[in-house]
């Protein structure tokens, strides 16, 4: 199985990049957005790779970080998506604004995606609301920030997002450091739902 290819730039299409890893070919199928960030023809890349094999193919998938193929990998474990509806979806949406979708139970920002109708995106916020991908880190001025939460003190907005955080998946502290960062960036008569917008997108830095 191939979990990273790092090569040459040699073409892409509208859906594919072929990267040239020493002499050899590989066609990579990605989500547009990866694709946008890939360098030029002739230079340096490197994808995480979800390689599929059936009986007829062998195709390969690639993401330009970890969290994008965990997301890739999640999606399909919905009924009625499979992997073009996927990348369509990570076409559509990054990471962070897919999370906030789900945390807020918000199908219309996920039926956006071609090919994503309103049954398929309420199966999407429902099923994955408790499965959203963990971050293994965060960024230490962040953590730093959570003494600033105490939740004796919180007010009620900052609370209620903590704990949406939390039982999306993600750890006390980093729920509490990256909405003490939201509220520092929204203000402290920020609502709950900017909060955990926010919040969601600190921690898919």
């Amino acid at each position: 199985m191939i979990g990273k290819l790092r090569g040459i730039v040699d073409s892409a299409g509208e859906d594919w990049v072929i990267l040239d890893v020493g002499g050899v070919g590989y066609v990579v199928f990605c989500s547009s957005r990866t694709l946008a960030g890939l360098p030029a023809a002739g230079e340096l890349a490197t994808l995480a790779i979800e390689t599929y094999v059936r009986e007829d193919q062998i195709r390969l998938f690639g993401f330009a970080t970890d969290l994008e193929r965990e997301w890739f990998r999640l999606l399909q474990t919905v009924q009625g998506v499979g992997t073009k509806v996927a990348l369509a979806i990570l076409s559509t949406l990054k990471a962070s604004d897919l999370a906030s979708a789900i945390a807020l139970g918000d199908k219309v920002v996920v039926a956006r995606a071609p090919g994503v109708g309103p049954k398929v995106a309420q199966r999407i916020v429902t099923e994955l609301k408790d499965r959203v991908p963990s971050f293994d880190g965060i960024a230490p001025d962040l953590a730093r920030l959570q003494g600033d939460l105490g939740d004796a003190r919180a007010p009620a907005p900052v609370a209620d997002a903590v704990s949406a955080l939390v039982n999306l998946g993600y750890g006390q502290a980093q729920a509490s450091a990256a909405v003490a960062a939201a509220l520092r960036e929204a203000g402290e008569a920020a609502e709950t739902a900017r909060l955990i917008r926010l919040g969601l997108k600190e921690l898919a830095k």
